[in-house]
């Protein structure tokens, strides 16, 4: 059978990876490009066999990256989550690991040009209508990925990029707060519904009668938490205005507990049905919100010094997480201005992935391109 190739770049993106494409490159039609992306990945499957994904949300996961048109902005970056034993591919939520590799992208692709000796590149999350701003080392007008950066959750060290999330509250929702209120009740479990990059609902570890420190271990067998958790989850999707989220992977879920080594707080993030091994970026954001909000359900677990400028350090299953947050006001009128993270990435391959052809097929693609112009 004939097969497609597209061209893309596979990269690690933060504690994520996975193919990096220009939106040129692939299908305008939502339907075929979903097909054409699942192919990709090899979804379906367990595995993963015949595709890309590593058989692990953390690594089913899609960049894709065009030219913007919006005034002040490079490149317009949207994610997809490749569900690995489901034919579905989720545009819903934002990553903000992925995002870490947008920048290095565009410049290797040629849109947008470096300079030496480092690169500013403002990208717009499609995902969630967020401005980001990415610094990038680029000695020489290339970019530079070894460095001395660590970050928990990755091998060794790279060069360090810059992210500044501006003005991300309401990503999904519209709202900090999608219900109006800064505690709700579900099924007996006291929860925060939060939007800040990601919209979550977080709730503390022992309203599950959990401690809050176990791992994926623990995670991996434990199917009576899960089985309590999703109803919640779900319950919260449709109070968030967000409707039926049994399909969706947003909301996340997490679950805080007091920090045990000198941080600010302990969080275990959810993806949704699995524990995260380090910790989201975006869902980083939502929880350092989370813990300067006072009467949240972080209020008395996270350690704050109470100011408008907060680096919150989040412990995490791989280590600790650092969000820096710019803040204007205080309780539910209150704003982010910005979230700053420190992320690393690193070019993997460069060349070409194939498909059936069956999967995009030359007349639909055809159809498709006569659609979009």
């Amino acid at each position: 059978m004939p097969q497609r190739a597209i061209p893309c770049i596979f990269m690690r993106g933060g504690t994520s990876r996975g193919p990096y494409f220009r939106l040129e490159d692939l299908p305008a039609d939502r339907a075929i490009r979903d097909r054409v992306l699942l192919a990709v990945m090899g979804s379906p499957d367990v595995r993963q066999i015949d595709g890309l994904g590593g058989a692990d949300p953390l690594t089913s996961k899609v960049a894709m990256v065009g030219p913007s048109k919006r005034k002040g902005i490079d490149v317009d970056y949207h994610f997809a989550q490749v569900m690995i034993d489901k034919a579905i591919v989720d545009t819903s939520p934002p990553c903000g690991n992925m995002l870490s590799g947008v920048a290095p992208f565009a410049i290797e692709r040629g849109m947008v040009k470096a300079v030496d000796p480092v690169t500013l590149v403002r990208i717009y999350d499609v995902n969630t209508d967020t401005e980001i701003e990415a610094t990038v080392q680029t000695p020489g007008g290339q970019v530079e990925y070894a460095g001395d950066t660590a970050i928990d959750g990755v091998p060794g060290t790279a060069a360090p990029i810059n992210l500044g999330l501006l003005n991300a509250v309401g990503s999904k929702t519209g709202k900090l707060l999608p219900t109006g209120r800064v505690r709700d009740v579900i099924d007996g479990i006291e929860v925060t519904m939060i939007d800040v990059a990601m919209p979550m609902v977080i709730a503390r570890a022992n309203a599950f009668g959990l401690t809050g420190y176990e791992g994926r271990d623990h995670f991996a067998s434990d199917k009576a938490f899960f089985e309590r958790m999703e109803p919640v989850r779900r319950k919260a999707g449709l109070m968030m205005g967000l409707g039926d989220v049994s399909n969706k992977v947003i909301p996340k879920f997490g679950i805080l507990a007091p920090p045990r080594h000198g941080s600010t707080i302990t969080s275990r993030y959810f993806v949704p049905d699995k524990l995260h091994q380090a910790h989201a970026v975006t869902g980083g954001a939502c929880v350092a919100a989370c813990c300067v909000l006072p009467g949240s359900v972080a209020d008395g677990l996270a350690r704050i010094k109470g100011t408008d400028t907060e680096t919150i350090v989040i412990e995490h299953p791989s280590g600790v997480l650092e969000i820096r947050l710019v803040l204007s006001g205080r309780g539910p009128g209150m704003k982010v201005e910005r979230a700053g993270i420190v992320r690393t990435a690193r070019k993997i391959m460069a060349g070409e992935v194939f498909v059936p052809e069956s999967v995009w097929p030359q007349e639909k693609k055809e159809r498709a391109l006569a659609s979009a112009a």
